[in-house]
C-alpha cells in the first residue's frame, strides 16, 4: 500500500512494520493498541509472514524474541499493563542483544487504570522498566506520519545495533486519523542485521568487531552460539569473572554512544531565541506547538523542544537550547516523569516548571500558553 491514505496511527504502525520487513508478530490484545494486532493479523499472511496470538503478554514477547533469534524481523504491541509484563523478556533481549520492536500505546494508570483514555505514564518504565543496567532505545512519534516513519526507523535501529527498540506513543496518537502520503515500497530504506561470516572455528558470538555490535549467527550457517541472559564472555557462555563481566557490560552499555548520529532525533520550533522553552512529547507536544505559535503572536519568546528519540535523551541538543532559555516548561500527561530528566540536565534550581495532568484528558494549548505567560512575566 502506498500513495495518499487516511490512516489511524495504529494502522500506520502496522503498515510501517510490514514495509520495514517485519514477518512475525506475537501479541495479546489490549486497549488501546489492539488495532495494531488486528491489522497485522490481516497483512502478515499476505507477505508470507506469521501472526500468532499468544496466551498473555509475557509469552508474546517471548515468541518475538524466539522468532528474532531465528533470523526474522519481529514485533509485538501492547499498553501499560502488558508492557509491565513484558519487562523480564525485554531485559533478556537487551542482555542477549536480540533485535526486536515493542510498541507501547500508553493509557492511564496505574494498574488497569483508564483503558480508553490517553496518558504518558510509561516514560520512565520505558527506560528503567526491566531490572539492572541495560541499554534501550525508545522512539516517541507525535503524528500518524511520524508513527509510520519512526516504526520503520525502530526496525532499522534494532537490526543495526542488535537491540530491542520501543515505539512509545499515547492513545490519542494511536487513534488519531490523518491524511498522509505513504512512500512507494522501493523508496523505503531498510536495514538488515550483520550476519556472521568468516571461519567458523574462529567465531566468537559476542566479540566486539570495533563498532560495539557483534555479528549474529544465522541459523543453519554452522556458527556455534550459546545464548543466555546471564553475564557472558565473548564466547557466549556464562561467566562471573569480574574482568569479563566488566568488559561485556561496558560494551553493552556503551554501544549506543558510538552511534548517536543514527539514534538522536528531535524537533524544535522557534527554540533558537526562546526565553521560555517547552519540552513535550506525543499529543502534548502538538498542543505545545500551538501554544508556542500563539505566544509568539503575543510577543512572547516561546519555543518548543520535542525529543523524537526519547531514550537515550538527546542531551547535547537539549542543553544547547535550554542554556539560552530563562525557564523550561515540561508539559506531560503524568505526575512528572520527563521533568526528572529535564531537571537533571538543567541543573539550575527553579529553572524547570512542571505542567502535569493525569486525569485521562490531554493537556490543551490554552493551559500551556498560560504557563508560558506566567513564566514570561
Amino acid at each position: 500500500m502506498n500513495g495518499r491514505q487516511n490512516l489511524q496511527g495504529n494502522h500506520a504502525c502496522a503498515l510501517a512494520a510490514i514495509a520495514a520487513g517485519c514477518r512475525f508478530y506475537g501479541g495479546y490484545p489490549i486497549t488501546p493498541s489492539s488495532e495494531i494486532a488486528e491489522h497485522m493479523s490481516r497483512e502478515l499472511p499476505r507477505v508470507g509472514g506469521v501472526f500468532i496470538q499468544m496466551e498473555d503478554e509475557i509469552a508474546s514477547l517471548g515468541a518475538v524474541v524466539g522468532a528474532a533469534m531465528g533470523g526474522v524481523k519481529a514485533m509485538t504491541a501492547t499498553s501499560g499493563p502488558g508492557f509491565s509484563l513484558k519487562q523480564e523478556n525485554l531485559g533478556y533481549a537487551a542482555m542477549a542483544e536480540v533485535p526486536c520492536v515493542i510498541v507501547d500505546v500508553m493509557r492511564g494508570g496505574p494498574s488497569t487504570g483508564l483503558p480508553t483514555r490517553p496518558a504518558q505514564g510509561d516514560i520512565m518504565q520505558a527506560r528503567w522498566g526491566t531490572h539492572g543496567d541495560h541499554p534501550i532505545l525508545v522512539l516517541a512519534p507525535a503524528s500518524v506520519r511520524e508513527v509510520y516513519a519512526e516504526t520503520i526507523r525502530a526496525f532499522n535501529l534494532s537490526e543495526a545495533l542488535r537491540t530491542p527498540v520501543v515505539v512509545l506513543y499515547d492513545e490519542t496518537i494511536g487513534h488519531l486519523v490523518e491524511t498522509i502520503d505513504l512512500p512507494a515500497p522501493e523508496t523505503i530504506r531498510t536495514v538488515e542485521r550483520k550476519w556472521a561470516s568468516g571461519p567458523r572455528e574462529e567465531f566468537r558470538p559476542y566479540a566486539d568487531p570495533g563498532d560495539g555490535v557483534p555479528a549474529m549467527p544465522r541459523p543453519g550457517d554452522g556458527y556455534r552460539c550459546h545464548t543466555t541472559g546471564l553475564t557472558h564472555g565473548e564466547h557466549g557462555f556464562p561467566t562471573q569473572n569480574p574482568a569479563e563481566v566488566t568488559r561485556m557490560m561496558q560494551r553493552l552499555l556503551g554501544k549506543f554512544d558510538r552511534h548517536r548520529d543514527l539514534i538522536d532525533r528531535y524537533e524544535t520550533l522557534q527554540a533558537e531565541d526562546a526565553d521560555v522553552l517547552v519540552v513535550a512529547i506525543g499529543i502534548a507536544a502538538r498542543a505545545a506547538a500551538r501554544a508556542v505559535q500563539e505566544a509568539r503572536g503575543r510577543g512572547l519568546r516561546a519555543g518548543l523542544f520535542r525529543p523524537v528519540t526519547l531514550w537515550p535523551f538527546p542531551e547535547e541538543a537539549f542543553r544547547a537550547h535550554a542554556a539560552r532559555a530563562r525557564k523550561v516548561v515540561v508539559a506531560e500527561m503524568n505526575a512528572g516523569q520527563l521533568a526528572l530528566e529535564i531537571e537533571r540536565l538543567c541543573e539550575a534550581p527553579g529553572k524547570v516548571v512542571r505542567l502535569n495532568r493525569f486525569s485521562g484528558e490531554p493537556i490543551g494549548p490554552a493551559e500551556i500558553l498560560g504557563k508560558i505567560t506566567e513564566c514570561a512575566a
